[in-house]
């Protein structure tokens, strides 16, 4: 089973720039959880599952430390999601920086991770 959140958007302040960690920017996160016990499926029991209201709580906590790299970051909410639900056997996250300070350009910066 595959529990995945997605188009989380969230400001926050990450970057290598000073800027960027005083002003913060948009960020998109998605994530997705392999659950390989499926016992939820017929028990309809909250226990037997993720409860994606604490995973977008985790990424939201995170997402509020300052950090220079999105890939840390990535890795913090996936090192961390792991930690707290045993049942999770893969997270696999996505984090996209909404308009970096690339000058000239207009694009997204994004970093996956599977762990």
């Amino acid at each position: 089973m595959i529990i995945t959140l997605t188009d989380i958007e969230l400001h926050a302040f990450h970057g290598v720039l000073p800027q960027e960690r005083q002003v913060g920017g948009l960020y998109v996160v998605g994530i997705s959880l392999t659950v390989p016990d499926e016992t939820a499926t017929e028990t309809d029991c909250l226990e037997h599952t993720v409860n994606y209201a604490e995973v977008y709580n985790i990424i939201k906590e995170e997402m509020a430390v300052p950090s220079k790299l999105i890939e840390h970051v990535a890795g913090r909410i996936a090192r961390r999601v792991r930690k707290e639900f045993a049942l999770v056997s893969q997270v696999r996250i996505s984090v996209t920086k909404k308009h970096p300070p690339i000058s000239g350009a207009n694009i997204n910066a994004k970093v996956e991770l599977c762990i």
